[in-house]
């Protein structure tokens, strides 16, 4: 009896033990001067975070051990991420100006459990895009057709972003789910000529463009689009889907739409917050 009593002791030593170690790295800092890395004991599958101002990227093309986080200031938030054995790791996410540590080496032992043996109990959520800038996670994962078509369907408040001889281009709050940003855009054309669309194109830019050496465009490229049209009819509008890797904003980022005409002039340029 003896022997049981000192077993099940020392099991319990363990557990305490490993409770420690997560607990070390229970709480992850970041913000948007600086990335952090952290490295897992597996190839990254799939990673989230719970809100919109946290960005945790990895490769998604060819699979990799580590992941890269960034912030902007907002709320404490969370990060799942799943392993290619199936392995589950959660930590809480904070915003800080001063990061003491860059690098995390994350070990089999701070798993939470396994997905296949784990809790499998999702709670329904109903999903509501019309009062809200980001899909609950908790909400099963829909492919892009059918979300983009839900989001067309939710009225959303747009913002003008630009007017010229008779074309307005304006754009909706971004949504953001698991690891994208969705985007809604509306042209709308008052003029007498069909407006045909050369190019829709959105960048994040840092600096002063008055200033070359401390300009910058980044390119954010569309991992898919849902109706963007090729003309829009005259006294006609549109409204389209475009969705984007997830990114943050720094404090002195910015978004930029460009949006061309082909075989006209009607080519217009703004900057957005």
């Amino acid at each position: 009896m003896k022997k049981y009593i000192s077993l099940f002791g020392l099991l319990a030593i363990i557990s305490s033990g490993k409770a420690q170690i997560t607990m070390a790295i229970d709480t992850i800092f970041a913000n948007e001067q600086m990335t952090v890395s952290l490295f897992f004991p597996d190839p990254i599958r799939q990673g989230v975070t719970g809100s919109s101002n946290y960005a945790f990227s990895f490769n998604r093309e060819r699979a990799q051990y580590f992941g890269l986080l960034q912030a902007t200031p907002g709320e404490d938030s969370n990060l799942l991420v799943v392993t290619q054995n199936g392995g589950v790791y959660s930590y809480l996410l904070r915003y800080s100006q001063k990061l003491e540590k860059l690098n995390y080496f994350i070990d089999n032992s701070d798993s939470i459990g396994h997905e296949r043996t784990g809790p499998s109990i999702v709670p329904q959520v109903k999903l509501s895009l019309a009062d809200s800038d980001t899909i609950p996670n908790s909400y099963k994962a829909l492919d892009y057709p059918k979300l983009c078509a839900q989001l067309l369907r939710n009225p959303r408040p747009f913002d003008q972003i630009k007017y010229k001889d008779g074309v307005t281009i304006r754009i909706a709050k971004s949504i953001y789910y698991l690891n994208e940003v969705y985007v809604v855009f509306k042209i709308e054309n008052g003029s007498q000529i069909d407006f045909e669309i050369n190019s829709l194109d959105l960048y994040k830019v840092n600096g002063n463009n008055k200033r070359k050496s401390s300009y910058q465009e980044l390119l954010l490229s569309p991992v898919y689009q849902f109706q963007r049209p090729t003309v829009v009819p005259k006294g006609e509008q549109v409204q389209f889907v475009c969705v984007y890797p997830k990114f943050t904003l720094g404090a002195h980022e910015r978004l930029m739409v460009k949006l061309e005409e082909l075989n006209g002039h009607r080519d217009m340029a703004t900057k957005l917050r």
